[in-house]
């Protein structure tokens, strides 16, 4: 996840002195491209829909100061749209007898285990050599947890998705259904330290470990099931574990691009990006928290009610302006439904981000419990019903 500390404005005001400026609506500004024998740029898309060319030591100086954005430089295909058909989600739940029992094995001791292994790496900077590591790990463990299963015998895949960019691959896990129509889950496997992503700690347990090690419990349990293993489910559900988020979303860009221009057919995308934290001296606090800034709107009713119907949290609407933004807005760039959930209100959300401090000792792992009930009932039900 990103958060803000310098306004987008001000960047622009720096860079149109030695760019020249397009308006091309009401609501984004574009900085020209420079001559051909100029320094290569990057194309930063802003969460308020402003974009700019900058230089790359431009784009990390901005990163530094903590400003969110999408690196849209490599997809420049989303701007040509591919009308996409709008779900009609609905308004009860119908796997309460399957999804019930399943939600007792979710188990603390596992996140516990892997989350502390993950945190291990010095950092997961998607172009360090502890990054392309911790992917090795990740996808290591989420083989040995398809294998012990059984369930790679009824079809189940994890694969990496190469990217163009860095050493860090992004997974994808495939538990196919009986039609190719897709639920997808999603958190983000990198970690960075803003003073220093090559090299600096950045242990990164709650952004995103929390949201990793969430996602594969909620795999783990959900291959116990027999209905859903044996793909008698209406839909496939595929778990996505992005690279370089913390680099403007280039793992999920990528991927949501490839789905785009294949035009597979998802009916609904969920990140879980910091599931881990909340003010313990605030007991109203833990809640879960629907990030409200950019987000399908009739999914994230859904959402609700897959919380009211499968958790004992009640949950709050919240928003970040441009402060923050991720994964789940790729897939809404390419036009598909998409929505985040994290571990509260905004304002009580974890801030020892993006340096050394984001450590273990700050989460709650009954939190993160909550977050893969919510997680596992969506996905059954989705995968499930027909609509």
């Amino acid at each position: 996840m990103k958060l803000a500390k310098l306004s987008v404005l001000l960047w622009s005001a720096s860079l149109v002195n030695s760019r020249s400026v397009e308006m091309q609506d009401a609501n984004q500004v574009i900085i020209n491209n420079p001559p051909e024998d100029s320094e290569p740029l990057c194309h930063l898309e802003f969460a308020n829909g402003e974009t700019q060319w900058v230089t790359n030591a431009e784009k990390w100086q901005i990163k530094k100061s903590g400003q969110f954005f999408m690196d849209i430089t490599n997809y420049s295909s989303y701007d040509e749209p591919i009308p996409l058909p709008s779900p009609t989600y609905p308004t009860s739940v119908f796997q309460k007898p399957a999804i019930t029992p399943l939600l007792q094995h979710l188990n603390k001791t596992n996140l516990q285990t892997n989350l502390e292994h993950l945190t291990s790496f010095h950092n997961r900077w998607y172009n360090s050599i502890h990054g392309e590591a911790s992917f090795h790990w990740l996808l290591s463990t989420i083989l040995s947890t398809i294998a012990s299963t059984g369930a790679h015998l009824h079809g189940i895949t994890a694969h990496p998705f190469p990217h163009s960019f860095g050493r860090q691959p992004s997974i994808v896990v495939r538990i196919p259904g009986r039609t190719n129509s897709t639920v997808v889950v999603g958190a983000h496997q990198d970690s960075v330290n803003h003073a220093d992503p090559m090299n600096g700690r950045a242990p990164g347990a709650d952004d995103d470990g929390s949201g990793t090690v969430t996602i594969l419990e909620v795999l783990r349990v959900m291959l116990s099931d027999e209905n859903l293993v044996k793909g008698s489910a209406e839909r496939a559900i595929e778990f996505h574990w992005y690279a370089a988020e913390e680099g403007g979303l280039l793992g999920s860009l990528e991927v949501w691009e490839e789905y785009r221009s294949r035009g597979v057919d998802v009916k609904g995308m969920l990140q879980q990006d910091m599931t881990g934290f909340w003010n313990k001296t605030i007991e109203e606090t833990k809640e879960f928290g629907l990030m409200m800034d950019v987000v399908d709107k009739p999914l994230m009713e859904y959402v609700k009610l897959i919380i009211e119907e499968y958790t004992d949290l009640p949950w709050v609407e919240t928003s970040c302006g441009p402060q923050c933004g991720s994964d789940h807005m790729s897939a809404i760039k390419a036009g598909y439904p998409g929505v985040f959930v994290i571990e509260g209100a905004f304002e009580y959300t974890d801030k020892h981000l993006h340096g050394i401090d984001d450590l273990i000792e700050y989460l709650d792992y009954d939190h993160m419990i909550d977050h893969a009930k919510m997680t596992l009932s969506f996905l059954y039900e989705l995968a499930f019903v027909k609509f």
